[in-house]
């Protein structure tokens, strides 16, 4: 196996914040459906600021970072 190198954030603007963790995963296109979104999320496989999160409808805020499939999304409100 070999290590995995952290990919540069990419920023995700947000309308407004909260926003359900399985939400921003389908919004980012990270995942296909929301379903598909939430089954990624209770399988342990996405992290929240580098710490494994499985609360499909944890609230998301400007600042935090997810990591899925080795894209991290860095969350921004605005435009």
């Amino acid at each position: 196996m070999s290590a995995t190198t952290p990919s540069p954030s990419r920023v995700v603007f947000v309308r407004e914040e909260p926003i359900e963790l399985c939400q921003l995963l389908k919004f980012a296109g990270l995942t296909e459906s929301g379903g598909e979104a939430k089954q990624v999320i209770a399988n342990g496989l996405v992290e929240l600021n580098g710490a494994v999160e499985t609360q499909k409808r944890k609230k998301i805020m400007s600042g935090d970072r997810i990591t899925y499939h080795g894209e991290t999304l860095l969350v921004k409100v605005g435009a």
